[in-house]
């Protein structure tokens, strides 16, 4: 996935987008909730599957406090109500580009900007928000049960201060995606996501130029696709990448403190990147072979693209909801 400043090519950046006020109010979130308990379990790749340089081992032992997550990611029609209630301005919107697949592109060519560095599947396009995904010519018509895109980490936080949330941290995201089952390369288990029909929105065919769209989706699915997890949370994997908490360190599992059992990590104290997980409708196992429990990303926390969203988790009585700066 580009971030805004390699891949798009920016000069001077325009100020950033204005955070909601007001108070907190939980009410105003109505997405399903999944409770995951406590418990331990071993966070890191077990299938032998890991990239390299994404610091997916050594695997270690994590205890979490139990939580509640939202079962789906954040739907179009919630982000809607959102803005709506705010006038909250996303950073796509503030900067006037965002990232979109060139399979996904519903824009005149003007509005194109040059292929990404690295990654010519990805193209700037100039009008591509939230609202009109694949840029000028598209909009959310018919797409108000789909994830949100084209939202950034800051866009993710600014959400969930107006609705008295947080995100989830990386271990927790990994523990609700797992469903209860430790050590399985995927929410439903070790079988291959293809393997008796198709268990998540991922690529077929040859990316990145043919889609043989055998889920029936050349971008995201409806939220409620497929089949949850153990807990309940439908679509941890596959569809869109989703934001967290934390901030992403390739060497984060290698750091002091990491030996014997970990309780509620929060991730690393720096790092300019902010932790992506599951994967997206781009994944595919010759490129992208990222739609796995353990598998991690990252990007810049202003960068969006149409291939990432997020879900958020209940605030503890511990925690607070605050604007961090990136």
């Amino acid at each position: 996935m580009p971030s805004r400043e390699q891949s798009l090519g920016i000069g001077e950046r325009p100020p950033s987008a204005a955070a909601p006020s007001g108070t907190p109010a939980p009410g105003r979130h109505r997405i399903a909730q999944a409770t995951v308990p406590a418990g331990t379990f071993t966070m890191g790749d077990s299938s032998g599957d890991r990239n390299r340089a994404d610091g997916e081992v050594p695997r270690h032992e994590v205890r979490l406090s139990g939580f509640e997550i939202d079962a789906t990611t954040v739907t179009n029609a919630d982000f809607a109500r959102f803005v709506d209630a705010t006038g909250y301005r996303t950073e796509a919107e503030v900067f006037g580009y965002s990232a979109v697949f060139h399979l996904a592109i519903t824009a005149p060519e003007q509005d194109l900007m040059p292929p990404a560095a690295g990654t010519p599947w990805w193209r700037g396009v100039h009008g591509a928000t939230w609202r009109r995904p694949g840029g000028a010519g598209s909009s959310l018509h018919g797409l108000e049960d789909h994830p949100v895109v084209h939202v950034s980490w800051n866009d993710a936080r600014a959400y969930c201060d107006w609705a008295g949330r947080r995100l989830p941290t990386e271990a927790e995201w990994e523990y609700a995606a797992r469903g209860g089952i430790d050590g399985a390369k995927y929410p439903w288990g070790d079988a291959e996501v293809d393997e008796g029909g198709w268990r998540a929105n991922i690529w077929q065919g040859e990316f990145p130029r043919i889609n043989t769209l055998e889920d029936g989706h050349l971008t995201t699915a409806p939220v409620r696709s497929y089949q949850p997890n153990g807990y309940g949370l439908w679509q941890p994997v596959g569809n869109v990448w989703e934001w967290c908490e934390d901030r992403f360190h390739p060497a984060t599992y290698r750091r002091p403190g990491q030996s014997g059992e970990i309780v509620d990590p929060t991730g690393p104290e720096d790092g300019e990147e902010r932790v992506l997980r599951g994967g997206s409708y781009l994944c595919h196992d010759s490129y992208c072979n990222r739609y796995r429990n353990a598998a991690r990303s990252r990007n810049t926390p202003d960068s969006s693209m149409g291939n990432a969203g997020f879900r958020t988790v209940a605030l503890r009585p511990t925690d607070a909801p605050s604007r961090e700066d990136s």
